[in-house]
């Protein structure tokens, strides 16, 4: 079932949203090489709580840390560790924080100094693949337009979509209905009402996209060692657009 929110609601979910969007900033400006994933989970876990909100990611069926901290073949939920990141890595970040009753999330892959040419235009098609998806969505928009137009861009550009793992809704639980696919195609699927927030997060590989997860049960990698690259932002359907919380 697909929970549409009241306008009280969602000046609810502003706040741990606007924390997500902060943290992630912050971590952005302190991420660099030489650090553990780790590290960066302490940062992330420490930022929330400081900003009066709990990290929802930690203790969630199990997952043992406040972040999904995921390095260059990683293409999400990876678990922080003393991994050390190193000049041309591609790292992303996957982080939600819960407070006044909802979620928020949002995610950002950052570069570790210079990395190559193709890591570099990887992460800003990933970047543009959600913009391309919020382009026209508004209420009454098909839901599978989002995916059809990540996957044309990403497709275009020369990369391919990650399938297994998808986009959510998300509100007083941090995954709800619907279930949002970076593939689709144009004018199917269930046409959004206004106040339906979602998380589009475009999951973009530079090779396959196939993926498979390590025996820790958590880590995703593609099949082929190929990097990856995730971008999030949670969304609010209006009549005549959308309204990005985490930017």
């Amino acid at each position: 079932m697909i929970f549409v929110k009241s306008e009280q609601e969602i000046a609810l979910m502003r706040e741990p949203n606007a924390i997500v969007r902060d943290c992630l900033k912050y971590v952005g400006g302190h991420i660099g090489a030489g650090m553990t994933t780790k590290d960066v989970d302490a940062l992330v876990e420490n930022f929330i709580r400081a900003s009066g909100a709990e990290p929802s990611c930690l203790g969630y069926y199990g997952y043992p840390a406040s972040a999904c901290v995921s390095v260059n073949e990683v293409v999400v939920h990876g678990i922080p560790s003393e991994r050390v990141l190193r000049e041309g890595d591609i790292v992303s970040v996957d982080l939600c924080a819960y407070k006044n009753g909802f979620h928020g999330d949002g995610a950002r892959t950052f570069c570790i100094g210079k990395v190559s040419e193709e890591k570099q235009k990887l992460v800003r098609v990933t970047e543009e693949c959600f913009f391309k998806a919020i382009e026209g969505l508004k209420e009454g928009t098909p839901l599978y337009d989002i995916g059809y137009r990540v996957q044309s861009h990403a497709e275009a550009n020369g990369f391919s979509v990650i399938r297994a793992y998808t986009g959510h809704g998300i509100g007083r639980e941090m995954h709800e209905d619907p279930s949002v696919p970076n593939v689709g195609h144009r004018g199917t699927g269930v046409r959004l009402k206004a106040g339906t927030v979602i998380c589009i997060e475009p999951m973009i590989a530079a090779g396959t996209f196939r993926v498979k997860v390590l025996p820790d049960g958590w880590t995703a990698v593609t099949l082929d060692e190929r990097p990856a690259a995730h971008y999030e932002n949670t969304v609010v359907i209006r009549e005549d657009g959308v309204e990005i919380l985490t930017l």
